[in-house]
């Protein structure tokens, strides 16, 4: 087994690489999903966070309200700490669980878009790294997301800077362009993890 570690910073276009890799065989472990999972009604989780940011954070529903939530955390250091707090570790226990059902041969892609922030490196036998440059992250989160410029520069400021991603990545996949360029990137990066894979080693 393959363990890659996959992030990029907010607007830089991991979720398509990560599609494209399970596309072609990967295993996904999708964090984002899962920590939407870990926080549904009736779980733990979900409760310890209403115990921490108040019954506002709720919907009429009872579903977590994630704008409200959003507009908290990602204007706030110390809210956003507390709120990794709570949902980083459920997070891990279910990727834990998703990666030990997978087969030994298996090239497994975590997709953890704070890996770089929560130190995680060293957890994987790979990192690979998506990256844009910030105007181009900006652009996509203005024009394709609905942000405002403000809200945008607030999302991608909350995480670490593209330094700090680049000196943690093996690979650096470029997506500063059109996709159909990042396409054969993506799949000669596969076949890549795919070789490691079968030769045992992240070497």
């Amino acid at each position: 087994m393959l363990k890659v570690g996959l992030t990029g910073g907010i607007g830089a276009g991991k979720s398509e690489v990560s599609r494209l890799l399970a596309s072609y065989g990967a295993v996904l472990v999708d964090s984002d999903r899962i920590a939407r999972e870990v926080v549904e009604p009736g779980t733990p989780g979900l409760a310890a966070v209403v115990a921490e940011f108040g019954p506002g954070i709720l919907t009429e529903q009872g579903t977590l309200d994630r704008p409200k939530l959003g507009a908290v955390v990602f204007t706030d250091p110390a809210r956003l700490a507390a709120l990794n707090a709570i949902v980083h570790p459920l997070v891990r226990a279910r990727a834990a669980e998703l990666e030990a059902a997978a087969g030994a041969a298996a090239v497994v892609v975590h997709d953890v878009p704070l890996l770089a922030e929560n130190g995680l490196a060293p957890l994987y036998d790979l990192v690979v790294v998506v990256d844009a440059a910030t105007e181009t992250r900006l652009d996509r989160l203005v024009r394709l997301r609905g942000m405002t410029p403000d809200e945008a520069r607030a999302r991608m400021a909350a995480q670490a800077t593209r330094e700090e991603r680049l000196a943690v990545a093996d690979i650096v996949i470029d997506n500063d362009g059109p996709l159909e360029t990042l396409q054969p990137r993506v799949r000669a990066v596969w076949e890549d993890l795919r070789r490691r894979a079968e030769q045992g080693s992240g070497a």
